[in-house]
């Protein structure tokens, strides 16, 4: 039997338990938060975050903790084995993206290149 395909990305419990306070919030139905990467930044690239109405084409699907999210298919490469988290301190909160194919971020923390 050939072993389960591993997801694209993982949400640790914080990041999950905000997509979901998100989405009910947002006072309509969702597919889910759809994540995608853009040129911008002092570093290159940057991520996106909105809410899905609905499924892609060509969207990769992630179910985790309870939660959908919705791969843009250009940020897939990008993204493969990415941790998405939720953080909060005294000075700030957001989601905060563990990515092994960074190759470096920008001093700010707000783009990132591969």
């Amino acid at each position: 039997m050939a072993a389960p395909a591993r997801q694209i990305m993982e949400l640790t419990d914080p990041a999950a338990t905000r997509v979901k306070e998100l989405l009910d919030k947002r006072g309509k139905p969702s597919a889910g938060v759809r994540i995608g990467v853009r040129t911008a930044g002092c570093s290159g690239m940057q991520y996106t975050l909105e809410y899905a109405d609905e499924k892609g084409k060509y969207d990769e699907v992630v179910q985790d903790k309870g939660v959908t999210i919705l791969v843009d298919p250009k940020a897939v490469m990008f993204l493969i084995g990415t941790k998405m988290d939720f953080e909060t301190d005294k000075m700030k909160s957001g989601f905060v993206f563990i990515n092994p194919n960074e190759k470096a971020r920008c001093g700010c923390g707000e783009s990132f290149h591969v």
